[in-house]
């Protein structure tokens, strides 16, 4: 594994703004003395393709405000010198301080909107992406016939140049993958072709049929101006680009901006101490649940993890540098005792590796919190009064779950943070479509248990929001590891029974389903977890990971037992995230309160930007910030970055990819966030 830090740093450039009335700008001359205002803004030019928009969602990821104009819109502004740029308290301005188009020439070469634009570049050193364009020589590059290539990259390998590597690229190892998930379908496309003077390949690949190698990315000095030219097409999606995605950012922001990115990646284990029912694959349900007709499970084995399943998770998370997340049910375990005995290995075995976890309330016998449910039916309904009214569980016997399964953690050592809270099946909140709102009950009993985080199932409500007054949700990603299978045969036939149709024996759930996709054919149980599902799911969960995306995800106890199917997909994961990134990027890892947290600053900040109460700049080697009192307010600069408070100069932030970057506010008595810039 590489140790290379991200040498790159952003280099603040002052041009001369002279001569800028007879290029039709809006800023008055200026001497190279007084360098101008840069807003810390970025302006897209959107043609409505996928290459822009994977851009432009990359800027809303990482909180990096942008003004966009839309080529198809009638009513657009038109792209002129005092659009661009203007005159603040007698200081030039320029309005972006990079430009994102669709190619090199939206407008038109020679128009007046791409002439101005081309001006306010070359005057205030303006960097441009040109999102997706072909190999030819006004970016830079031979023609793709001249030795190069034009065609599907999928399943290729591409390598990031020693320029890259010691330029805005520093934090990946060196080689990535092209996507190729289907072979039936072209999933890349690009133009390969040799560089011209004054281009800097940051990205190669071998040329496909041919000798040596093509760029696919890299940066094109000319006329006074800098592009970065990409010459192969993609989507926000799609792991080629996700990988590059901070890297192009970088680039275009000079490594000075508003917003930061991480890569995210925690592990929820729920039923900690608890059973999970398992899959019946004769009668295709699970015996026990709602809606498994014909047996209550009574005499069926429950998938329960052993001491060895929890010394090997103990073992394992030492050997992979990765803490998992134990959401536990102390009352289920408990009964699980009582029941066997009054002896439990396995938690003899949690308890002694008790530091080596992170421990989340799941309250104390996994209880549905919702109404009352009543069972007559499948699918179940909500319980009424007699009024007709909803009958809910109260809020004395949800605090109690909540109260009772804190005391035994405190009771037993486990370092778990009161705040944090995983309701069974994320019970008490709304579950469509039999109770389509909360439990009523559900926000008091929270407050009262200093609950400041409960989880939320993403794939239902992937948005965070509040429960009462004093609350707020995590969204979890379910993982495609079903709580109900202990073994890799048992998991195959579930998932082909989710996931083929009627003919092929499925339950036809991906036919009714337009966003589903049903199997060719069914797994072969004894090899199709190995071969389909953990690539599949370790994609999937990458791409998360990739995304700047800090929500959970959550398997179960019962994947950490009997075959302990959770481990490769994990470990898929990690090695190809390791493979990709330089150790100066690491899998961010952190428990639910800090995920909530960065969600909730999100969003507050996302707030601050859509009401324009931000204004952000620098001039010369200093950025200013302002932004409504308490706002915490995310900045990602180099290394050697400095925040100017009244008495000290504190370095700025925390280091990650070779730059610096935080949540930060204002100093006490100060008005605005001030950073210095290395020189």
């Amino acid at each position: 594994m590489a140790h290379r830090a991200h040498r790159w740093r952003a280099t603040v450039v002052v041009a001369a703004v002279v001569g800028v009335a007879g290029l039709g700008l809006g800023a008055p001359a200026a001497s190279a003395a007084a360098p101008p205002r840069i807003d810390l803004k970025v302006l897209v030019v959107d043609d409505g393709g996928a290459p822009v928009d994977a851009l432009t969602a990359q800027l809303k990821s990482q909180g990096i405000p942008y003004t966009s104009v839309d080529l198809d819109d009638p009513g657009r502004p038109v792209v002129t010198g005092a659009f661009l740029s203007d005159t603040v308290g007698g200081v030039p301005r320029a309005k972006y301080q990079g430009v994102i188009l669709p190619d090199e020439a939206p407008f038109g070469a020679g128009s007046a909107e791409q002439t101005a634009l081309e001006a306010y570049e070359r005057t205030y050193a303006i960097p441009q992406v040109d999102a997706y364009t072909w190999a030819h020589p006004e970016v830079g590059l031979d023609y793709a016939g001249e030795g190069g290539y034009t065609g599907s990259l999928d399943g290729r390998t591409a390598s990031v140049t020693a320029a890259g590597r010691s330029g805005p690229f520093g934090y990946l190892d060196g080689d990535f993958r092209f996507e190729d998930n289907s072979s039936s379908v072209q999933e890349s496309y690009a133009f390969v072709a040799r560089p011209r003077s004054g281009f800097t390949s940051y990205v190669d690949v071998p040329v496909p049929g041919g000798t040596g190698s093509g760029s696919l990315l890299g940066e094109y000095a000319h006329d006074g101006r800098r592009e970065l030219v990409l010459t192969f097409a993609y989507n926000q999606y799609q792991e080629q680009f996700r990988v590059l995605a901070r890297g192009i950012v970088d680039w275009l922001t000079q490594g000075v901006h508003l917003g930061q990115a991480r890569n995210y990646f925690a592990v929820h284990v729920d039923d900690v101490f608890a059973p999970d029912a398992r899959w019946d694959t004769a009668r295709n349900c699970t015996p026990g649940d709602l809606d498994c007709v014909g047996g209550d499970g009574e005499g069926t084995v429950p998938i329960r993890m052993t001491a060895d399943d929890a010394a090997y998770a103990a073992q394992w998370q030492r050997e992979h540098g990765f803490t998992l997340d134990m959401v536990f049910n102390a009352g289920a375990g408990e009964e699980w005792k009582s029941e066997h005995g009054g002896a439990d290995a396995l938690t003899d075995r949690l308890l002694a590796d008790k530091a080596q976890y992170r421990w989340v309330n799941h309250t104390y016998t996994h209880r549905f919190l919702g109404c009352v449910q009543d069972t007559s039916t499948v699918p179940w309904s909500c319980a009424e009064n007699a009024d007709g009214t909803t009958r809910w569980l109260s809020r004395s016997a949800i605090s109690a779950e909540i109260g009772d399964n804190y005391s035994w953690a405190l009771t037993h050592g486990l370092s778990v943070d009161r705040t944090e809270l995983v309701t069974g099946e994320h019970s008490g909140l709304k579950t469509l479509p039999q109770q389509p709102q909360d439990n009523p009950n559900l926000a008091g009993a929270l407050a009262t248990n200093g609950i400041r985080w409960t989880a939320s199932d993403n794939s239902r409500e992937p948005e965070q929001r509040p429960v009462g007054s004093s609350t707020l949700t995590v969204p979890r990603y379910p993982m495609n590891v079903y709580y109900n299978v202990g073994t890799k045969a048992e998991m195959a036939d579930e998932y082909n029974y989710i996931y083929t149709s009627r003919a092929d024996g499925g339950s036809g759930v991906c036919e009714n389903n337009p966003a589903s996709t049903c199997l060719p054919a069914p797994l072969d149980t004894a090899t199709g977890y190995d071969a389909h599902i953990v690539p599949a799911e370790a994609r999937t969960d990458l791409g998360h990971v990739l995304g700047n995306d800090p929500r959970p995800h959550y398997a179960h106890q019962s994947n950490l037992a009997e075959d302990r199917i959770l481990y490769p997909v994990l470990n898929e994961v990690l090695a190809r995230y390791r493979a990709l990134f330089t150790d100066n990027t690491p899998i961010v890892n952190l428990r639910q309160s800090a995920l909530g947290a960065e969600l909730q600053n999100r969003a507050k900040w996302q707030d601050a930007l859509d009401a324009g109460k931000v204004t952000a700049y620098r001039v010369g080697s200093t950025v200013t910030v302002t932004a409504p009192s308490g706002t915490q307010v995310p900045v990602t600069a180099p290394e050697g970055t400095r925040q100017q408070l009244l008495l000290t100069s504190p370095a700025f932030g925390t280091p990650y990819a070779g730059e610096r970057s935080a949540w930060t506010t204002s100093g006490t008595l100060q008005s605005a966030v001030t950073l210095k810039l290395p020189a």
